[in-house]
């Protein structure tokens, strides 16, 4: 059914090299070593073409680890028959005319004018790993290079060589990491995200190196105070700039620990009512979460939602995840705009593939869907995307692409040219080779395009 809006090493002189989660562990003197590498540490020389004029600043990745259906959720096909839409056969139609999704997304249905779906994404891979890398990297597996994920392009290009100044992280996980891919792929370790751990649904958001269960603030303080009087070392140098350097960096990491920079993370100053709204579960928290580093000016933090490889009792899944998808990402929609900052930030949702639109009734599947890289939607809100769109289409089915091909590769180039990333830079490779940030039809690539048509 066609829908009316539809278009077709560190420097010398860094006496400690350590890694971000030993500082945020809360030792001294990693803490301190870690923030004057991290000051002292460049990326290889990075050929910095002209900027591009950036409208997004961030960018919230809603990572649907496992694969959402597609058919059931942003491309449904109430006439494809009880074996393909199971009893999720009765879509809803949005507040812009001619668009609608699934019938267990109401809340995302009302903010259609705010989002676009493209459902014509594909790359043709089944396999989860293999397919999270290419739906992430924008490259395809099994080269000898392992290409960094969008947010390490990010981290890099928009993160602290870029002029970021928050003590938070420039990459954010909620909560763990995805284990599917190393995400700072060749750009190595300082490109990887920091994983909170811990759930920001529960009453205490314990994160991992900034809070611990039984230990109060004042309890760390006193531990700080204890460490500086049995510091004799450092007390005997304080005039040394190179200790002078450590006890600054010290200072920024307790700030992170017990200072206001760390305050983010406390959801408790919350109104109930907004927490209430996104949900009181690890995925509405984390997408509260979320909005509050946006807020901080973190450029890149992704929800890492798992739940959605529904192999068995795929309907039985569906009937408590959807309405919790639904409540967190239009309350987050709703959230950024009334606080001027959608226009900012890019939301982009979807999984590393789609799932097979034909339903496997029989045992031992009872209702399942497998994976399925054919076809997938994906959903792109703010930063310079525009509202209120479809691209692409799908045959009857939901089994194949229509027209408008889109490939991970051609939306991870837009998103990179409304964050002001050039997407023929190049990036810093530890073997000087040339890799630029996007993938070209010179390497081998079908391209679909950039998605101007919502730009």
């Amino acid at each position: 059914m066609s829908d009316k809006k539809s278009s077709s090493s560190p420097k010398p002189g860094a006496n400690v090299r350590l890694s971000r989660r030993e500082i945020l562990k809360g030792s001294l003197y990693t803490a301190a070593g870690l923030a004057m590498a991290g000051r002292c540490a460049q990326a290889s020389a990075i050929t910095a073409p002209a900027p591009l004029k950036a409208k997004a600043k961030s960018v919230i990745q809603i990572w649907m680890w496992g694969g959402p259906s597609h058919i059931d959720t942003f491309d449904p096909k109430p006439d494809a028959g009880n074996d393909y839409t199971g009893p999720l056969n009765k879509p809803i139609a949005t507040n812009v005319d001619g668009i609608r999704i699934g019938q267990s997304l109401p809340g995302l249905a009302k903010l259609a004018d705010k989002y676009s779906i493209i459902r014509s994404m594909n790359h043709g891979n089944n396999g989860h790993e293999t397919a999270s890398y290419i739906t992430q990297t924008g490259r395809k597996a099994g080269g000898r290079d392992v290409f960094p994920c969008v947010g390490g392009v990010v981290s890099l290009f928009k993160g602290r060589n870029a002029g970021y100044k928050g003590l938070i992280p420039p990459y954010i996980v909620l909560t763990r990491p995805q284990g599917r891919f190393s995400e700072a792929g060749f750009l190595g370790s300082k490109y990887k995200p920091f994983a909170t751990g811990g759930d920001p649904g529960k009453k205490e958001f314990l994160v991992e190196g900034i809070a611990a269960p039984g230990i109060t603030r004042a309890r760390q303080k006193a531990r700080r105070e204890l460490l500086h009087k049995l510091d004799k070392l450092g007390g005997a140098m304080k005039d040394d700039p190179r200790i002078r350097a450590l006890g600054k960096s010290e200072d920024e990491a307790y700030d992170l620990i017990l200072g206001d920079a760390g305050k983010v993370f406390d959801l408790s100053t919350e109104k109930e009512e907004l927490r209430e709204a996104y949900g009181m579960n690890t995925f509405g928290q984390s997408c509260l979460m979320a909005r509050r580093l946006v807020e901080k000016g973190v450029p890149y933090i992704t929800i890492n939602y798992n739940g959605w490889d529904t192999h068995k009792g795929h309907f039985q899944t569906m009937r408590r995840k959807l309405p919790e998808l639904d409540n967190g990402m239009s309350t987050l929609l709703t959230d950024l705009s009334q606080r001027g900052l959608l226009d900012s930030t890019i939301v982009w949702w979807g999984g590393e593939f789609g799932r097979t639109p034909k339903i496997q009734w029989d045992p031992p599947w009872n209702g399942g869907r497998s994976h399925y890289g054919r076809v997938f939607s994906t959903v792109v809100a703010g930063g310079g995307f525009k509202g209120g769109h479809v691209v692409g289409s799908t045959d009857a089915k939901a089994e194949t692409v229509k027209d408008r091909p889109v490939y991970p590769w051609d939306l991870i180039g837009s998103m990179y040219e409304l964050l002001g990333i050039d997407p023929q830079a190049k990036l810093p490779h530890p073997q000087g080779k040339t890799v630029l940030a996007t993938a070209t039809a010179k390497d081998g690539y079908k391209i679909g395009g950039r998605l101007t048509e919502i730009m």
